[in-house]
């Protein structure tokens, strides 16, 4: 009986260092969708706030540094046909839809498709 009762003395002794140690940093922060995320590790770029959990709660938010914005996926894709349309060689286009380039652009369908690229670029991407 006397161990029952000082088991239960330790345990109940050890409990706030048990709370202490599950305390923790959290990153939150929020997508180009706008959806709000939290992680035990901070996004790859963007902005976030760091915050630290403990037994008692949420400690307030500071600040990290920001970090560069994830880029685009239009944005990358535009600048990617940019780069190929003003290289040397021939530029492919898939006209039938199957996945397969299977035309290769003469000078003015590339510069119509450079055109275009260009304004995509303006479209998606940020200055």
């Amino acid at each position: 009986m006397h161990r029952f009762v000082f088991a239960a003395i330790l345990a109940f002794a050890a409990f706030p260092a048990i709370a202490q140690q599950t305390a923790g940093e959290v990153y939150q922060w929020t997508d180009a969708n706008g959806v709000t995320h939290y992680s035990q590790t901070p996004p790859d770029k963007g902005r976030y706030e760091q915050r630290l959990i403990t037994s008692a709660g949420a400690a307030a938010p500071s600040e990290a540094e920001p970090v560069a914005e994830a880029e685009n996926p239009q944005c990358a894709a535009a600048r990617a046909n940019i780069a190929a349309l003003e290289s040397e060689g021939p530029v492919q286009q898939d006209t039938d839809g199957d996945g397969v380039p299977d035309s290769v652009l003469n000078p003015d369908q590339r510069a119509a498709q450079l055109a275009l690229a260009q304004a995509a670029v303006k479209a998606y991407c940020t200055p």
